[in-house]
């Protein structure tokens, strides 16, 4: 299995007016996303906060640029891609699953949905009642099969900053009581915190990408019979680079965080497991 990770992407809606700014997302995203696709991979996930307000244009800008190539693209749901509109338009629009698990011989794969509707003020976040018991279940039926979690918001007090008020999955949710009943191995994949962080945790690992627009890098991740190895890849094009810059000072909703990477051990990990597989549809 060879999975391909970006966190935080914040395709964003500007103001055309303003000088060489159209130009910059042009450069920016473009560049960044054909570097996302053109690995080969059994899925390209997206860890929430694709875009930066959830407006229409903004989730069809970049749905265009990411439809140019034939790749399983796999979305979960950030909290700045509920704030313009209802979920349900979201979903609609991206052709999405609001949450769901895939599961192979050898290993299972689950997408949650953290992010809270319409809500400007708290950018925390929240999993009802009826995902929870969904989520419940997925993980007790994984038996001692790899389990690989990938959602938007951090589990509480895991990865860099998953302490800070609204930093992570409600406090009040307790997500150990359902962690805790995984027999073997368990990988959890996030963004929100714009910090890269990699934590371990009794039999989880807690795997925190930051965003594209801080650090010009993804995440590929390969599994074999003997071990998970996650690598960070950097985009380095010039011209990309010096958009970003032009980005960080005219973006709204956005704040650029310079000491995001963190240290090498923030950013790759390597583990062993149980023997896992491909993708099945």
């Amino acid at each position: 299995m060879k999975l391909v990770l970006m966190g935080d992407l914040h395709y964003s809606a500007i103001d055309e007016t303003i000088e060489g700014l159209y130009e910059a997302r042009s450069t920016f995203y473009k560049t960044y996303l054909e570097k996302f696709l053109e690995i080969d991979g059994d899925a390209h996930i997206s860890l929430g906060d694709l875009t930066n307000y959830g407006l229409t244009l903004e989730l069809e800008g970049v749905y265009d640029i990411l439809n140019q190539r034939e790749r399983r693209f796999i979305h979960v749901l950030g909290n700045h891609d509920l704030y313009a509109q209802p979920r349900s338009n979201v979903l609609e629009i991206t052709g999405q699953a609001r949450y769901h698990s895939i599961t192979t011989d050898e290993a299972v794969c689950v997408f949650l949905d953290t992010a809270k509707e319409m809500d400007y003020e708290d950018w925390g976040g929240w999993i009802d009642d009826e995902q929870l018991a969904w989520f419940e279940e997925v993980v007790k039926e994984s038996g001692t099969k790899p389990l690989f979690v990938f959602a938007h918001h951090p589990v509480y007090q895991t990865t860099k900053n998953s302490d800070l008020e609204k930093g992570s999955i409600h406090p009040s949710i307790d997500m150990w009581n359902i962690l805790n009943q995984k027999q073997g191995q368990g990988f959890y994949f996030n963004g929100h915190t714009h910090h890269d962080s990699i934590v371990k945790q009794q039999n989880w690992t807690f795997v925190q990408l930051s965003a594209a627009l801080d650090q010009h890098c993804f995440r590929i991740v390969e599994l074999d019979q003997e071990e998970i190895n996650i690598t960070a890849v950097e985009v380095t094009d010039e011209a990309m680079v010096n958009s970003a810059l032009i980005l960080h000072q005219h973006m709204n909703h956005f704040t650029h965080q310079p000491n995001a990477r963190g240290s090498e051990s923030d950013r790759e990990c390597r583990a062993s497991i149980v023997s896992v597989t491909g993708l099945e549809a």
